[in-house]
């Protein structure tokens, strides 16, 4: 009796040993996405982002379904038009839209929730950072800023080979627009920046 109760005490830990095993994951990633940001307005001023593209880098550490965690850097192009709000622009009514062309770069740390399904993990997304839009041309009173980000998202793995893979994910960055042109007042107001990608990993 003793020694049975042994061997099904033996099988349980290697059940869960296994089952651990084939959850966890490290992986290195590279993606490309399309960004489409909010526009805002506020203060008398209109700020129109344009859409671009850009590309993702992350790391990512998986270890149980409610352990997991990534460190991610995204750049993309942040071009924009700065112009004055109709009716509620006061002393710069006159003045012409102001183009600005720019880059932008996100860093996040994030939770990773997942769920493992053959060679298929759905995951979750959800961490803090920082957006940095960068003024690129060489025009009057650009500011370089800094913006504390939120970032919401998830997404699908689906192992290829034994260390490669493919990876589909969507994400949303929510931080305050940034005010790039001093020639206008900034609009105060929140944006998103979804960005839908695609790309691949590599496990280790």
């Amino acid at each position: 009796m003793q020694r049975k109760r042994m061997v099904l005490v033996a099988i349980a830990v290697a059940i869960a040993t296994a089952s651990s095993t084939c959850h966890s994951q490290t992986d290195t990633g590279l993606s490309f996405y399309r960004t489409f940001t909010k526009s805002t307005t506020g203060n008398g001023s209109v700020q129109v982002p344009s859409d671009g593209y850009g590309g993702l880098f992350e790391l990512r550490h998986i270890s149980s379904p409610l352990i997991g965690y990534e460190i991610s850097y995204g750049y993309n192009r942040a071009n924009q038009s700065i112009s004055p709000e109709a009716g509620n622009c006061g002393y710069f009514c006159a003045n012409p839209p102001y183009p600005v062309t720019a880059s932008a770069s996100d860093i996040s740390i994030n939770w990773v929730p997942s769920a493992k399904f053959g060679n298929l993990r759905v995951f979750g997304l959800l961490g803090v950072g920082f957006f940095i839009t960068l003024p690129t041309s060489n025009q009057y009173d650009l500011n370089t800023i800094v913006r504390p980000a939120y970032l919401m998202g998830g997404g699908l793995d689906w192992d290829v080979a034994s260390h490669l893979g493919v990876r589909v994910q969507f994400r949303d960055n929510l931080y305050k627009a940034p005010d790039v042109a001093g020639i206008y007042p900034p609009t105060g107001a929140f944006t998103q920046s979804a960005e839908p990608m695609a790309g691949a990993y590599y496990r280790f």
